[in-house]
């Protein structure tokens, strides 16, 4: 099953879609342009059901095979939200909104996704039902999660649901993946340091905060290189060092702390947590000063399932000549939410020699719409041959 011909035909009206998405980029739930964009072209195709609001801007199309013997129902997600970053590309298409771009590629993720959709309904060359998901939210407002908790899964009877994404620096329409644990699971913290501020020409009579909060960044470091195993992954990074006081002469009373933890394991992740806190309130009694964390969990580890990582390898095998083995991702991935539902896997398509992705200077390969819109539309028809 090499690329599918009908896609190459439907490239420019593909690529029309993806390039309206790219103008016109939404941030996290308000997506009610591009949802609405979705729902129109999927009640044109002539989708058995078109339902929007699903997870607040989510959209979903229910597409029936031409017989349904078996009963069995595969999901198909893509994402729709797009970045707060200043586009440089000096596209012709480029951002019509200043400060918001399609930063990360989910624009070509739904314009593949509709693709397929609209492959599908014309062929319905399979035996069930394939349900495609448009989902709002995934850079940071966890869009997966809130339509599971809408009940999505249940609601269309989902039983494996499979996810894409675009990889800078592979090869343009080629694929890779693995099974297991695959994207991170990024918690965020926040550090509040409280001492004593005063004159920084007394330091003596201060409880000095920037000092404090500087062993505790450094202490942090140790739960990577003294506390996990060594052959596990972890990553514990402070990117916000803030202080109370602009002035140069001037102690701060506080400094705040922020950062992230990027783990691939359950038991690692609890261990980064509880030494994090410890670490901090331990550091700063040390001194004589207080520190306060904040400590919130954020997407769970994306875990992809061993059956159906080996079946998607397959189909993109028979569209690309072969399929390779991903990396491990420290990145995030809000696909996880939908992964701890239902079984399923999520792929990586080539997207060629591009910036990466969250770059301003990055845009979506259009070359590569054809082998993902047939990675889309070989899953439903093999896991679901025609009887």
């Amino acid at each position: 099953m090499p690329v599918k011909n009908r896609f190459a035909e439907l490239l420019p009206e593909i690529t029309g879609w993806r390039r309206d998405f790219h103008e016109h980029p939404e941030l996290l739930f308000d997506t009610h342009r591009t949802a609405a964009r979705v729902a129109e072209l999927l009640k044109g195709f002539g989708c058995d059901e078109v339902v929007e609001g699903i997870g607040r801007t989510g959209v979903v199309g229910v597409i029936k095979g031409r017989t349904d013997t078996k009963g069995k129902v595969i999901g198909l997600r893509a994402d729709m939200d797009a970045l707060p970053i200043i586009e440089a590309t000096g596209l012709p298409y480029a951002s019509r909104t200043k400060g918001r771009m399609h930063a990360c590629g989910h624009d070509g993720h739904s314009a593949m996704l509709l693709g397929a959709a609209k492959y599908l309904a014309e062929t319905r060359n399979f035996d069930g039902t394939a349900i495609v998901i448009f989902q709002p939210a995934e850079e940071g407002g966890g869009g997966g999660r809130e339509m599971c908790e809408d009940g999505m899964m249940e609601r269309f009877r989902i039983q494996e649901v499979y996810g894409m994404h675009n990889w800078p620096g592979q090869p343009v329409g080629s694929f890779a993946i693995r099974p297991g644990a695959f994207f991170a699971a990024t918690d965020q913290f926040e550090i509040v340091v409280e001492g004593k501020g005063g004159h920084a020409a007394k330091p003596h009579q201060t409880i000095d905060t920037t000092v404090v909060a500087s062993q505790i960044v450094i202490a942090l470091q140790t739960i990577a290189s003294r506390n996990v195993d060594p052959v596990s992954q972890v990553v514990v990074s402070v990117t916000s060092f803030e202080t109370e006081s602009k002035a140069f002469n001037v102690i701060p009373q506080t400094v705040t702390l922020k950062g992230t933890v990027r783990t691939l394991d359950k038991a690692v992740r609890k261990l980064a947590e509880t030494r994090l806190v410890k670490i901090a309130e331990a550091t700063a009694d040390a001194y004589g000063a207080k520190a306060h964390v904040n400590y919130m969990r954020g997407y769970p580890v994306m875990v992809n399932s061993e059956e159906q990582t080996g079946f998607a390898a397959q189909v993109a095998s028979k569209i690309a000549g072969s399929c390779g083995k991903a990396p491990l991702i420290m990145g995030g991935e809000d696909f996880a939410f939908m992964l701890e539902e239902r079984p399923g896997a999520y792929i990586l398509v080539g997207n060629g020699d591009t910036a990466m992705v969250h770059h301003p200077e990055y845009n979506f390969n259009d070359d590569a719409i054809p082998a993902g819109c047939s990675w889309w539309a070989g899953i439903i028809e093999e896991r679901m041959p025609a009887a």
